[in-house]
């Protein structure tokens, strides 16, 4: 039987925290210096630094009733990447339903650093504009 490596184990622990908007659990695989970079033109955008940033976006996040579905992760030592399927649920407005790539590193098993890569940054841009701007 193949052991599932820690930090696959991380990642879906973050997920299921994330899928659930239990802050505190995803409080608890962040690094407290962690570094999220959110790429692109709109409010949300920008490096997110620390654990208090992070959990703020995240909660702006919620306006979205986003969700995520993680499709295939891959990983090493010292990073994990997965390619998942995002979107959003609000009525009267052009909800966004795409992929995007997250670039995870982890250190003394934690998320210490991500980079976001959407499916298309035009498209992140204009919905985070109409609904945040």
């Amino acid at each position: 039987m193949q052991k599932t490596h820690p930090n696959l184990t991380l990642i879906n622990d973050f997920f299921d925290a994330y899928s659930k908007n239990n802050m505190e659990g995803i409080k608890k695989v962040l690094d407290k210096n962690i570094k999220w970079h959110i790429p692109g033109e709109h409010p949300l955008s920008g490096t997110k630094i620390g654990i208090d940033e992070v959990l703020a976006f995240f909660k702006a996040l919620t306006k979205g009733a986003f969700k995520a579905e993680p499709i295939i992760m891959g990983v090493n030592d010292d990073y994990v990447i997965d390619c998942h399927r995002n979107w959003s649920n609000i009525e009267n407005l052009e909800n966004l339903n795409a992929m995007s790539c997250l670039l995870w590193r982890i250190e003394n098993h934690k998320i210490k650093e991500v980079h976001n890569f959407p499916q298309s940054q035009k498209d992140v841009n204009k919905f985070f504009n109409e609904l945040y701007g």
